[in-house]
């Protein structure tokens, strides 16, 4: 694959995420033993898990208006959480279609 067939939603992704998501593969997705290597309780790597998910929905997401783009990028970096930045692009993308 080259690196413009890479698609956004794993681009947007930290080192930290790409090394979650090897680990959860190489142990074939086992929450309970990603716990066990990170010393975390499993609600824990659940947390992660979903907060991942979100952030690759978020991401592939074919809508890539400039403001749409930004409430995004200050969801990834946790300046708002991800159920505002959802909030706040379904009201966009509603006032949008209005006009």
């Amino acid at each position: 694959m080259e690196s413009k067939d890479v698609p956004n939603w794993i681009l947007s992704l930290d080192g930290e995420d790409v090394e979650f998501i090897k680990k959860f593969i190489t142990n074939s997705g086992s929450l309970k033993e990603i716990a066990k290597i990170y010393e975390v309780s499993y609600p824990t790597v659940r947390i992660k898990l979903d907060r991942l998910i979100e952030k690759i929905k978020l991401n592939d997401s074919v809508d890539n208006e400039e403001f749409i783009q930004f409430i995004k990028k200050l969801s990834i970096d946790d300046r708002i959480n991800l159920e505002e930045a959802k909030l706040i692009i379904d009201k966009y993308k509603q006032e949008r279609n209005d006009k």
